[in-house]
């Protein structure tokens, strides 16, 4: 019987168990720890193949073979993507990748970054997100329960559609549109169609089916997800402009298997995180949005890019999903305008040197 068989309690029970063993210090002469990385994305995904892998290969390079990392793509130890952060503060998982917004309203200083065209370039974004989650004391409010690896976030995100392309405000109407996240749920509202929430997995099938009219989605995971051959339509936003989305994801390891570490593999870690993995995390992304193009361009699609002047129509339309988020966060005690504020000077210094 495999992990993915397991009733839920006997995984749980026999992975705190296994994770509560490793959490005891080395013995001398040691070869090796073993950690579970746990995320929802296929392994062919470009975050898994072009950050994932290669973030692991540099804790067991650096450690020279001291530290392994296992990972465990697809959700393959059980659950669903919106419980890897609890596995991963439970000790469930040793370490997960995960989107913090599958949650909706845990992380709400988080997601100031997935605010509608707030962020431009997956690497800038990825390191004002660093620097905000510093600068701004996350690590010791809303994610004060793991130890954070790293956060980055996806490319900027774009409409894919199946009858006709969007090139105005009035377009927008009268379609059912994939949302995918709660701030892409108000923005699509706003902008006049209609947000259907549908875990990326079964974006396929709601489109093969016309459960949906299209999808909003970043270029770089079109093809993981084989979108542009459901679509025949892509509109998007210019290289630079603002983005109509960002998603923000982390890369968190449990709190008490990283205070188990020996000091020096606990270096290994820190050295092979922080502000740098994020934005390599960021890099990955971007690396893959050509790919996206590519495999739309190969099924005969057409993509159409949005006027600037246009944008700002949206930008406008697009107002009270702040007063939303600014009403929330502040009903939680947090100063909105302070935390928006940081964002877009964190992105202006960022997206600058991207």
């Amino acid at each position: 019987m495999n992990a993915t068989t397991l009733p839920r309690r006997r995984l749980v029970a026999a992975a705190g168990a296994a994770c509560l063993a490793g959490a005891l210090p080395l013995r001398a002469g040691a070869q090796e720890l073993t950690l579970r990385l746990h995320h929802f994305l296929p392994p062919t995904a470009p975050v898994a193949v072009r950050f994932l892998e290669p973030w692991a290969a540099r804790l067991a390079s650096a450690s020279k073979g001291r530290i392994k990392v296992q990972l465990y793509p697809s959700m393959q130890l059980g659950g669903n993507p919106a419980q890897l952060f609890d596995q991963v503060r439970d000790g469930v998982v040793d370490v997960a990748w995960t989107l913090p917004g599958y949650t909706a309203g845990r992380f709400p200083a988080l997601e100031a970054f997935e605010l509608p065209f707030v962020t431009r370039t997956a690497e800038g974004s990825s390191r004002a997100l660093w620097e905000y989650h510093l600068a701004n004391g996350l690590d010791r409010t809303e994610l004060r329960e793991v130890k954070v690896l790293a956060l980055h976030t996806s490319g900027p995100g774009h409409l894919h559609l199946v009858k006709r392309p969007i090139a105005s405000l009035a377009d927008f109407r009268g379609l059912r549109l994939r949302a995918p996240s709660r701030q892409t749920t108000r923005l699509l509202s706003a902008l006049g169609a209609t947000p259907v929430g549908i875990p990326a997995n079964q974006m396929g099938e709601a489109l093969s089916r016309s459960l949906i009219d299209g999808v909003l989605f970043q270029w770089e995971t079109v093809p993981s997800f084989k979108i542009a051959e459901l679509v025949r339509f892509h509109s998007e936003t210019a290289a630079g402009a603002p983005a109509l989305y960002n998603l923000t994801y982390l890369l968190a390891m449990n709190r008490a298997r990283y205070d188990a570490l020996p000091p020096d593999l606990r270096q290994v870690v820190d050295d092979a995180s922080g502000a740098t993995a994020s934005v390599q995390g960021g890099a990955a992304q971007a690396s893959f949005i050509e790919e996206g193009r590519k495999a739309a361009r190969q099924a005969g699609n057409r993509i159409n890019v949005i006027p600037a002047a246009e944008l700002k129509a949206w930008e406008k339309a697009a107002e009270p999903v702040f007063t939303a988020w600014l009403q929330e966060v502040g009903g939680k005690g947090q100063d909105g305008a302070a935390l928006l504020r940081s964002v877009r000077a964190l992105q202006q210094t960022w997206d600058a040197g991207a």
